[in-house]
């Protein structure tokens, strides 16, 4: 074999699963995992542990698969990531471990997020769970949601012999995992399911449908419930809007209640009577993972699918994956182009949508070429669904029943990024409640610092 070139990952095909809702990779199986295990360089000072953000031992599990040594690389890989066949799926590797990967000089990078994929993928197939605390040392944390943030630090604090609690508003565990990706990304009960079930397994706790701010307070929860500190890892799962004309109207969603109606509530599956828009011409706006997610799903529920987004392709923030895979099902992109108007028919429906063409001037304060308006070059098109995928910030609930808890402008929770620490004593916090939207991995490092951050507390309170 060529050592230069990754082992391909096979997929299903474009034209058959733009029309269901099963998993689009389908991973490498052992003898395919073991090939491109073999290309690792095993580098004594590896870079690509220094692009993961929850530090994994990348090159001893790697090791490990090379060495048909599967339950040793599920349990290296587990002392660091409570969800590795999530993050196996849904992590930016690109750009993270394998941007840094020394082979990716001169030829393909290791791919080591379908490694991880498989090693975590053959623990479940074959019963093998992460290691529990050998004793419990008396102290009680709770954790507000059950995200990637939440999962990460209740795992690495039960692995420290703390009792811990998690308290979902919802009524699934998951959190973005489980409302915001869809089962074709992220299947649901195969893969989210079982790795909260490998949280509960190290003695975790998960209440579901506890509202923080409105079933009980955080106050409540250390004053009253006898928890010694609190971890706030609650997402962002306040949607933003462009504030044009027609954006009340019947036929306009913001990409999480879309996601939400679709995933957590099963819109697509049969046997659920849940609404959702099954438009015949839908619009999507964004270029985020977001917007993917919300096109290729609207594609799959039948829909011609056109994404609209302000930049050229070379801005788009998705990842590259989702984007090529988006193209082969067949979504359309309209780059360089804004949305200034929505169309409303005298019902209060959505009938079609405003668009005014843009060009690239100048970089902005984010790195990226600013785009200008082109004068006198608006136009319509006709649609019956718009999906607004422009960002989320923070519920302002949490914050504004917990008293001596800084937030920000967008309402997010200020927290020191080593700690997790916030302006109240014994409370933490982390991932999208903190940054507002971002990636699974990212949560998931904050939710890993912060366990450490809440530790080194109590072990000097």
């Amino acid at each position: 074999m060529d050592v230069l070139k990754r082992v391909p990952v096979r997929e299903q095909d474009p034209q058959v699963r733009a029309k269901n809702f099963e998993e689009v990779c389908y991973g490498y199986n052992e003898e395919e995992a073991v090939a491109e295990a073999e290309r690792c360089l095993n580098c004594k000072n590896a870079l690509c542990m220094q692009g993961c953000p929850v530090s994994i031992n990348i090159p001893a599990f790697i090791q490990e698969v090379k060495n048909r040594n599967f339950e040793a690389a599920y349990q290296i890989i587990s002392e660091s990531s409570a969800l590795p066949a999530v993050c196996g799926r849904v992590c930016p590797q690109e750009s993270q471990c394998e941007g840094k990967c020394i082979r990716g000089f001169k030829g393909d990078p290791v791919s080591i997020g379908k490694l991880e994929r498989f090693v975590a993928d053959w623990a479940r197939e074959n019963g093998i769970k992460p290691k529990k605390a050998e004793k419990m040392n008396g102290h009680k944390v709770a954790v507000i949601g059950s995200g990637p943030a939440g999962l990460t630090c209740a795992g690495d604090l039960a692995k420290l012999g703390y009792e811990v609690t998690i308290f979902e508003a919802l009524h699934a565990a998951g959190g973005v995992l489980v409302y915001g990706i869809p089962e074709f990304r992220l299947p649901k009960d195969k893969v989210v399911a079982a790795e909260v079930e490998n949280v509960k397994a190290l003695g975790v706790k998960i209440e579901t449908n506890v509202v923080i701010g409105k079933s009980i307070t955080i106050d409540e929860l250390i004053e009253e419930e006898g928890f010694e500190a609190v971890f706030i890892g609650s997402g962002a799962g306040l949607p933003k809007f462009m504030g044009i004309p027609g954006e009340q109207a019947n036929g306009v969603f913001s990409a999480n209640e879309y996601l939400t109606r679709n995933n957590l509530m099963k819109a697509f599956q049969e046997g659920y009577e849940t609404p959702i828009s099954r438009g015949n011409k839908v619009v999507v706006v964004g270029g985020g993972n977001v917007a993917m997610d919300a096109a290729r799903t609207a594609l799959r529920l039948g829909a011609e699918t056109h994404i609209v987004y302000r930049r050229s392709e070379a801005e788009l923030p998705a990842r590259v994956e989702e984007v090529h895979h988006a193209k082969e099902e067949g979504v359309i992109f309209d780059l360089l182009q804004n949305p200034t108007e929505i169309l409303v028919d005298e019902n209060g429906w959505v009938k079609g949508i405003k668009i005014i063409k843009m060009e690239l001037g100048e970089p902005d304060a984010s790195g990226r070429r600013r785009p200008v308006e082109v004068p006198g070059s608006e136009y319509e098109i006709e649609c019956d669904t718009v999906i607004m995928s422009l960002g989320t910030s923070p519920n302002p609930l949490i914050s504004s029943t917990t008293e001596g808890l800084d937030v920000n402008k967008w309402q997010c929770i200020v927290a020191e990024e080593a700690t997790g620490a916030t302006s109240k004593e014994g409370v933490y916090a982390g991932g999208d409640a903190v940054t507002g939207a971002a990636t699974v991995i990212l949560a998931m490092g904050a939710g890993k610092a912060a366990a450490t951050g809440i530790h080194e507390f109590l072990l000097n309170k």
